[in-house]
């Protein structure tokens, strides 16, 4: 049986004096005990309650708070069953802070502590889409709360996979993708760029089969973290006159995006940076040392090539043209900001990248798709508190300890990372209570009670 507790060291010490007592336990700090911990200082885990309504019996004895940062801890240490989460935190450090433990009182694991219990329960109290909410109006407040304000974003779609197979998976859809089936579901994201790190400003989920303009038109046209002034940078699934042209006037907000080889734009864009060949101040080097096969150029009011459905509406475009001398290929990339230079336009393109090394840490490291139930609304569960862990890990970078971590990605950290040496410390249970004591501390406690006491108090050191 899991059992919840209360931080109150008065009445652990009071239970010990009178010999009533439950169990004990000791823990070590670990990298994602100080993640969990500088989240707590700055105000986040509480954030919880502020953003998502709890369903729940008003008698609940676990608050919503503590589950949601347990699940998100959980996620970080690659502990993929719901039945992990209550034991996803176990630093006395950590636990202190948070002001919550559990313990089994059954102590046997092999069991499964709640494969019937709190987790699940509360799963049923929602629908999936609750819990998209919950990480959009999550992420807004905390980013806000922080005053980390992103002004340059990507937006990006990725597929999710389970066994092609497994019909059981509920929502999920079978596409055919280079000749291969594949069954899944899409997730559509926002990324905000912060000075040292990333992070995912809002999410949108479906199936496999949505399109990914379809997908993400939500955030494009609703997302409260596009604003005014600010940047999105886009790939070739989002083009659509339409929404550039709604985002630079509508939302104020400019757009860079690669365009296709059998538009016009992408052809006339071409032809007109060709007429500069013969000035050859006009092509410069790619940006990137790493493209020194590439040149670049600027090529200025090119909109009038890419039109829509009313002309009349549509807003101007510059244009960057890039050729590579090896391969003897052009790539066009335009935006709705015409006083950018075609440099600019690369520069800002360019960072891209940084999204997709998001999905591949998210699926390779963080088991993104390794899911312990075909329920649509755990997979979502999943992905969310998954996408929560990492928004807390990105955001511990942007953190001046966090910096020094800044380029690595967590598999490296956990290599790298040394514990602080730290004494040992004992946690009590007593009753609906525990309380976290120093080794010396608490062996000062056992030699001041009697021998009755001491030798209940002894089996609690044997379990240590």
């Amino acid at each position: 049986m899991l059992k919840a507790c209360k931080m109150n060291k008065k009445e652990v010490i009071k239970a010990i004096e009178e010999g009533d007592i439950d169990n004990g336990d000791i823990a070590f700090p670990n990298f994602i005990d100080d993640i969990i911990t500088r989240m707590n200082k700055m105000g986040l885990t509480n954030l919880f309650d502020n953003v998502f309504i709890d369903k729940r019996d008003k008698n609940s004895t676990i608050p919503l708070n503590i589950i949601f940062t347990l699940s998100a801890a959980a996620k970080m240490k690659i502990m993929t069953s719901l039945t992990d989460i209550p034991f996803a935190i176990m630093d006395s450090d950590t636990l202190a802070e948070l002001g919550w433990n559990f313990y089994d009182t059954d102590d046997d694991l092999e069991t499964g502590l709640i494969s019937d219990g709190a987790i699940r329960g509360l799963l049923e109290h929602y629908i999936a889409q609750e819990f998209v909410d919950l990480y959009n109006d999550y992420t807004k407040q905390s980013l806000e709360d922080l005053d980390h304000i992103p002004f340059i974003h990507i937006l990006d779609c990725t597929k999710i996979d389970v066994n092609v197979d497994n019909e059981n998976y509920e929502k999920s859809t079978v596409i055919k993708d280079d000749g291969e089936l594949r069954r899944g579901y899409k997730l559509a994201s926002l990324r905000g760029l912060l000075d040292s790190s990333g992070v995912i400003e809002q999410i949108e989920m479906g199936t496999m089969k949505n399109h990914d303009l379809a997908l993400s038109k939500n955030i494009l046209y609703n997302s409260p973290a596009l604003k005014p002034g600010d940047i999105i940078i886009e790939d070739r699934g989002f083009l659509s006159r339409e929404v550039l042209n709604y985002l630079k006037t509508e939302r104020e907000v400019d757009t860079y995006i690669p365009v296709k080889k059998n538009m016009d734009i992408y052809k006339e864009a071409i032809k007109l940076a060709l007429e500069k060949e013969s000035d050859i101040n006009q092509w410069n080097k790619h940006p990137n040392r790493k493209r020194k096969n590439q040149v670049i150029t600027t090529v200025k009011n090119v909109g009038s090539f890419w039109q829509s459905d009313n002309p009349e509406d549509d807003v101007e475009l510059n244009a960057s043209v890039v050729y590579d001398k090896k391969d003897d290929k052009y790539y066009v990339f335009v935006t709705t900001d015409v006083t950018a230079t075609g440099r600019q336009i690369i520069k800002t393109y360019e960072l891209r990248p940084e999204i997709e090394e998001d999905f591949r840490q998210l699926k390779d490291f963080w088991k993104m798709e390794e899911f312990k139930s075909t329920k649509y609304k755990h997979v979502v569960f999943h992905i969310v508190m998954l996408l929560i862990g990492y928004l807390y890990y990105q955001l511990y970078k942007n953190t001046d300890e966090g910096s020094k971590y800044a380029r690595m990605s967590l598999p490296v950290i956990l290599k790298r990372y040394n514990p602080k040496k730290k004494a040992k410390k004992v946690i009590i249970y007593a009753g609906k209570y525990f309380g976290i004591f120093g080794f010396s501390e608490f062996l000062e406690i056992h030699a001041s009670c009697n021998k009755a006491i001491r030798k209940k108090l002894k089996k609690v050191l044997d379990m240590i």
